[in-house]
């Protein structure tokens, strides 16, 4: 009989680097992961808090909101009112994972196997964190930016940092791009070459304000204004890139500052857009390889009751009609699908290879899921694999709340008529074009009344909220430094 991996609550270093390396073994040779380098690293609880308050990333630049975060998890985490992450892990080369030291052993090899090789394989793999990302240089990204930012507090003074990073912050969520552009240098190449971009930026700053006289403007007001837009590279979804570029007030080091801002946005965009895949995807490894080791004798059978204790827990659904409801578990939803996706290539039934021929009994369930998580996000996963069964079992359907209605109307259930439906509705409530603003910046005569005009797209005919549109506003105006107008329009 294979000889236990542990025995007990209790952990040490031997053990972890033994376990590990057992649940490398069949990430790698039964699954066919593709992983970065591990760096796991054993937190206390304080350090865990520490690291939820800034976004979970290892360095970071100082900010009051990362110290409000901080106490607010805290005080929440010492009432009893908040549990605190087993894991947290890091998108970059070497991969690092954050395991609380508070963890029993079996939760140790759980988080291990979840997070640093289940959401390692994800974030290597899956397309979206290889346009966008750039794992190797992210951690040299973050201690440049943090050392800059403490230059710039030093130059100009904190107050005059925060408030540009207060700014900056509220405009994130709007500051991405959401489609591919040229190939940018990586995140290292940039830190290295800063200094050069704030004398680049310096230059810049000046040079439509050096080459416009008004003798010289064309007398045709709409040429003009085309030209003009043409010129400004309008219209433009990312916000700060544009202030970043064209605002008249902002000194270089601003606008560094704004690029430090714009570049972890950027980094957290594909996160947004995969958060059901790379959860089921950590779930789906965490539970195949434990179960493995359980089968070949290295786990006995009270550690893996505790670590299936663990995994229900994560997996709970609530019913829409509980108290505790707040939406879809995206941990059971992502499961859910990628266990089906196992079931349909293993053992399909007939309804199976109607709705998935080209998967249905072919065996390669492993090669079906990497494909998966490497080529596809939320919206098209479900689209592509949410299957009937999946739909019954979870007990979808579908709600139409529509102003003009005077109640709720369920529009799909599982049931014959509705799979496509549902299949369709759900898919689109992960598509962030639809929970997001649309919203761009349209225009700006600089040789004129210098206003910074927007244009928000209605989705679904939902205005912004009027508190939340007026500070945000508010914001754009303290970086642009004149007067910012935004036009609704339904799409």
């Amino acid at each position: 009989m294979a000889e236990l991996l542990f025995d007990g609550p209790d952990w040490d270093f031997d053990t972890l680097r033994r376990t590990t390396e057992a649940i490398e073994t069949i990430a790698r040779e039964d699954l066919g992961l593709d992983v970065y380098p591990n760096q796991i690293e054993i937190i206390s609880t304080e350090q865990m808090l520490d690291a939820y308050s800034a976004t979970g990333m290892p360095l970071m630049y100082r900010h009051w909101s990362f110290g409000k975060q901080f106490i607010h998890h805290e005080r929440l985490y010492s009432k009893g009112a908040q549990g605190l992450a087993y894991e947290i892990v890091i998108n970059s080369d070497p991969c690092i994972c954050y395991c609380l030291e508070e963890n029993t052993m079996p939760m140790q090899a759980l988080v291990i196997a979840h997070a640093a090789f289940g959401h390692n394989h994800f974030f290597k793999s899956n397309h979206l964190f290889r346009q966008w990302t750039d794992a190797r240089g992210i951690l040299d990204y973050l201690d440049y930016a943090r050392n800059f930012l403490s230059e710039c507090e030093e130059r100009h003074g904190p107050a005059k940092v925060e408030h540009t990073l207060d700014a900056a912050h509220a405009l994130m969520n709007a500051s991405v791009f959401r489609h591919r552009r040229p190939a940018q240098p990586s995140l290292r190449a940039e830190a290295e070459r800063a200094e050069k971009r704030i004398e680049e930026d310096e230059r810049a700053a000046h040079y439509l304000w050096s080459r416009i006289e008004a003798e010289h403007r064309p007398q045709d007001h709409e040429t003009s204004a085309t030209q003009r837009r043409h010129a400004l590279g309008l219209p433009e979804e990312n916000l700060i890139y544009f202030l970043e570029r064209h605002s008249p007030v902002l000194e270089p080091w601003q606008r560094q500052v704004l690029r430090i801002v714009r570049n972890l946005a950027q980094y957290f965009y594909p996160q947004r857009q995969t958060q059901v895949m790379n959860e089921g995807c950590a779930c789906f490894v965490h539970f195949h390889i434990l179960n493995k080791l359980h089968e070949q004798g290295r786990i006995g059978d009270g550690a893996m009751l505790e670590i299936l204790h663990s995994h229900s827990s994560v997996l709970f659904q609530p019913r829409y009609d509980h108290p505790g409801y707040s939406g879809l578990n995206p941990y059971a939803l992502g499961f859910a699908m990628m266990r089906d996706v196992q079931r349909i290539c293993e053992a399909p039934e007939a309804e199976d290879r109607e709705w998935f021929p080209a998967i249905a009994g072919c065996g390669d369930w492993r090669g079906v899921l990497k494909d998966a998580w490497a080529n596809y996000r939320d919206e098209s996963f479900i689209q592509q694999f949410l299957s009937p069964k999946v739909m019954r079992d979870l007990r979808l359907f579908a709600l139409r709340d529509a102003e003009s209605e005077e109640a709720m109307k369920v529009t799909a259930i599982h049931d014959a008529g509705g799979y496509h439906a549902l299949r369709d509705t759900l898919a689109r409530s992960y598509d962030l074009s639809n929970r997001s603003p649309d919203i761009e910046v349209v225009d700006a005569d600089l040789a004129g009344d210098r206003v910074l005009r927007l244009r928000h797209v209605l989705r679904n005919e939902v205005p912004l909220d009027p508190r939340e549109r007026e500070a945000t506003l508010a914001c754009l105006r303290e970086l642009w430094g004149y007067e910012v107008e935004i036009d609704e329009m339904l799409g």
